[in-house]
């Protein structure tokens, strides 16, 4: 299983083969695809955790970059441009991607780029990582009794939780959970957003600095033990050095 997707968005057969081979190799899996209004209505449609445009395809890669760009759930996507010269480089850097490919591509050209953005990407996986986990959680309404129930995943946005009580949509309420390993029970000014039989989903709309910055660490430490071996061997070999980290702190 891949830990993140990346959109790449190129029309030559070569440098999809090399990129694609890269990709998977630090188990990212790659959505390819040829045609600009399509790359488009995908980034309209999906969320992706980076985003690959060749500048081969000229004025069109212009259209992808800005549709990144402006796209609600893509926007801070990793952005990475395809480039054949020092023209397209500073063009590419002007319209917001963070890194390039720049031809010709080579296997450890590509390594050497994806790399020092690797800890980007997953740190992009983090923000909407929905990790399963059963704990109690603490529902309190106003002028309401309190609703014990258990959580089905958790965010950083938000958490979904099993409760035969419903929640109006839009009803701010209060949560408190205590995540494992923690002793101090993490408190969140929420507001539910939707609900189904029951199960209900609550979106924080105010948790302290230490509670944001610790659930992060906490999310980054579970996302960190779905990382294939074979991609954290592949850093320390090559490297040296541990995998990417996504310490909040170091990566925020």
């Amino acid at each position: 299983m891949a830990i993140a997707v990346a959109l790449l968005v190129s029309a030559d057969p070569v440098t999809i083969r090399q990129l694609d081979q890269a990709l998977q190799e630090l188990s990212i899996s790659p959505d390819v695809c040829q045609e600009v209004p399509t790359s488009i209505r995908l980034l309209n449609d999906r969320k992706f955790d980076a985003v690959i445009v060749d500048l081969q395809l000229g004025e069109q890669s212009t259209a992808v970059l800005d549709a990144v760009r402006l796209s609600p759930s893509n926007r801070t996507a990793v952005r990475f441009a395809i480039s054949a010269s020092d023209v397209e480089t500073t063009a590419a850097f002007r319209k917001g991607s963070g890194f390039v490919f720049e031809r010709p591509l080579s296997v450890q050209s590509i390594r050497g780029t994806l790399k020092p953005a690797y800890g980007l990407i997953l740190r992009e996986r983090r923000r909407y990582f929905r990790c399963p986990i059963a704990i109690p959680v603490i529902i309190r309404r106003q002028n309401l009794p309190e609703v014990l129930c258990s959580s089905l995943n958790i965010s950083e946005g938000g958490l979904s939780v099993s409760t035969v009580v419903p929640l109006g949509p839009g009803e701010d309420v209060q949560v408190q959970f205590t995540l494992p390993d923690h002793k101090v029970p993490f408190v969140a000014e929420s507001r539910s957003c939707w609900g189904r039989t029951g199960q209900v989903g609550v979106r924080f709309v105010s948790l302290s600095q230490d509670g944001k910055s610790a659930l992060q660490d906490w999310l980054s430490r579970k996302l960190e033990e779905t990382l294939p071996e074979f991609v954290a061997n592949r850093f320390k070999k090559e490297e040296g050095c541990p995998a990417p980290s996504l310490d909040a702190e170091s990566q925020e």
